[in-house]
């Protein structure tokens, strides 16, 4: 009985819903009311899988051009004299899989005239591991590492293809190199140390804080630039999965003590990312806003119905129809709404979202978004947040037609002009 009297509940809201051509404007509200939540569901799957595609994209261009943590020693300046023990250390942990020494300087390149740039010069040892941690093999675009012998003699430097662009480097092409951190003071004032390069190589990553400001030398190049003698700046290291870098640091940072410091990757960059999860969070509020708005849509065009067809509501209750058989009417118009708006939006949203992943139609100025193109990642449990979240709306956005529905009594729904 229950069930046959669900059918004809669902019957009486898909007649509502249908309307006839005397209740053409009833039949229009509720297709703008479709309309609505498609929008809403189709523009928060979109944006919602933008910003998921910054933070996944951003990520995996950190891991692939840099070490998962970095050990640093704190009370010598940033200076680290006894490498090779601290080395031993990291490697004895069971989850790192690539150690090396690397220093880390800024520095002013030349390049002939009136091109200088501020870049940030690092000093790389030549081991596999220390390629694969920096990542140079896998993002050399043209020529070489810096540790092969250059035309001129002149050791090698590896510049960032914005790098290269925007002081007009080529391979074979020779810098300047001026460091503060080694100058000499004289009566003219502070003297920078100088040293040339030969361009080697260029690498791409694809995200702007490299391209555009790194350099790469080889270690013994970069101690002798800054007078480190046998010193580094630190020592970083890969694990075999980046999200339990911080388990391994803090492993490290309990053993090695003080004065070292171990911090990993989510650390070193946990301001951008904290400003993607906030900007994810602002979006969302911002987009369930919309789907809100849309869901006044439904109240507004449930309403409406209530008052052209109270006589008919009379009708079914004097036929033995209870007032919650009414609401439930009520009730299944309200949901059909949100269920084939959603559905439509969520089907837009998705075709939108795989067309700016298949095409990347979309170009990004890379000095504002560390990026050059649009990326788009859709998770599965932020479609299905998106998708329960419009249809529970829509539920929530019936109660208020339903019971006025059924607080209809038959005489004066059948009375009602």
């Amino acid at each position: 009985m229950a069930s046959g009297t669900s059918k004809f509940e669902r019957y009486i809201a898909r007649r509502y819903l249908r309307g006839s051509r005397r209740r053409g404007l009833v039949s229009f509200i509720t297709a703008i009311a479709v309309g609505g939540v498609a929008v809403g569901v189709m523009a928060l799957i979109v944006v919602i899988g933008v910003l998921e595609g910054l933070q996944t994209s951003l990520r995996d261009r950190i891991l692939g051009g840099g070490p998962h943590a970095v050990v640093l020693q704190l009370d010598n300046g940033f200076r680290m004299d006894d490498w090779r023990t601290v080395v031993a250390s990291v490697e004895a942990d069971p989850d790192v899989v690539a150690t090396a020494p690397f220093v880390h300087t800024e520095v002013v390149l030349n390049a002939g005239e009136n091109y200088n740039k501020s870049v940030v010069l690092r000093g790389i040892a030549e081991t596999e591991s220390a390629r694969q941690i920096s990542g140079l093999v896998d993002h050399l675009v043209i020529g070489t590492d810096p540790f092969g012998e250059s035309e001129t003699g002149k050791p090698g430097i590896v510049v960032g293809r914005g790098l290269a662009s925007s002081l007009g480097l080529y391979l074979g092409k020779l810098v300047v190199a001026a460091s503060l951190e080694n100058s000499a003071f004289s009566s003219l004032g502070f003297t920078p140390t100088l040293r040339e390069f030969e361009v080697v190589g260029v690498f791409q990553t694809g995200l702007y804080q490299y391209d555009d400001e790194l350099a790469i030398i080889a270690l013994p190049e970069a101690q002798r630039l800054l007078g480190l003698g046998d010193g580094v700046t630190g020592v970083e290291f890969d694990v075999d999965d980046p999200w339990t870098a911080g388990d391994a640091a803090a492993r490290l940072e309990e053993s090695i003590g003080w004065p070292y410091r171990v911090q990993e990757w989510q650390e070193l960059n946990q301001s951008l990312f904290s400003a993607l999860r906030l900007e994810k969070i602002g979006m969302a509020v911002v987009l369930v806003l919309i789907v809100l708005v849309a869901s006044f849509n439904i109240v507004s065009t449930l309403v409406m119905l209530v008052g052209d067809r109270t006589r008919e509501i009379g009708i079914l209750r004097g036929m033995g129809v209870t007032a919650r058989g009414i609401g439930r009417v009520f009730t299944n118009m309200g949901l059909f709404i949100g269920i084939v708006g959603t559905a439509i939006g969520l089907v837009l949203g998705g075709l939108l979202a795989w067309a700016l992943r298949t095409y990347e139609f979309i170009d990004l100025p890379s000095n504002v978004y560390f990026l050059e193109k649009l990326p788009v990642s859709l998770a599965p449990l932020d479609v299905t947040l998106i998708v329960l979240g419009s249809i529970l709306i829509s539920y929530l956005a019936t109660i208020y037609p339903a019971r006025k529905a059924a607080d209809l009594t038959p005489v004066e729904a059948i009375r009602h002009e």
